[in-house]
């Protein structure tokens, strides 16, 4: 199995449960965030909170909370790249292999709203960071941004213990896709807002 630890921090929470208990089967470490930790502990999942990795607890009403070397150090690290692995070890810093992440609800919010500080506070900036570097580092992690993939990936690891390359490519790109198009929303609504659609 050349998945070890996973971090999960979803909005969209369908599937993840069952998705979290196949992974800790394999032996997957899970750490997760906020709501996604306290509905995995809620059933029976062990979890370690990113707070216990970072030694720093999520601040800001929650709009910080893995912002940090700890995890992206983690997701970033090439492990061909001795110089990486050095950087790695001289920080206490753990690998992350897999990265299941989907973003706050913005395009919903916008459909009921045009409320702007119900529209900012809808903009999630973790989520697309945490995206666009495992999907930069796919070689080396699993970037999951649709729970419909859920199974592909479990079949993957049932059959090889591992996601092929070609699999992560196109996980990667749909990684990217999701964080081009989530900014083009963001960008569409506020300009309507801000400039009357003219921006």
């Amino acid at each position: 199995m050349n998945i070890k630890r996973a971090l999960i921090s979803v909005s969209d929470k369908r599937g993840i449960v069952e998705f979290s208990k196949k992974l800790r089967e394999f032996g997957v470490e899970i750490i997760s965030t906020g709501g996604t930790a306290k509905l995995l502990e809620e059933n029976g999942i062990s979890v370690k909170k990113v707070s216990e990795i970072t030694g720093f607890p999520e601040i800001l009403g929650g709009r910080v909370k893995t912002l940090h070397p700890k995890i992206f150090g983690a997701i970033l690290a090439r492990f061909d790249n001795k110089e990486h692995l050095n950087d790695l070890a001289k920080n206490d810093i753990m690998p992350i292999d897999m990265v299941v992440v989907n973003l706050y609800p913005f395009e919903e919010v916008a459909k009921r709203t045009r409320n702007e500080e119900k529209l900012i506070e809808n903009i999630d900036i973790g989520g697309v960071a945490l995206l666009r570097a495992a999907a930069k580092n796919y070689r080396d992690v699993v970037v999951i941004s649709d729970p419909d993939d859920y199974r592909k990936v479990i079949k993957s690891l049932e059959e090889c213990g591992d996601v092929p390359l070609q699999k992560r490519r196109i996980f990667a790109l749909k990684a990217f896709y999701r964080t081009m198009r989530y900014d083009s929303e963001i960008h569409s609504v506020l300009s309507e807002l801000f400039a009357s659609g003219n921006f």
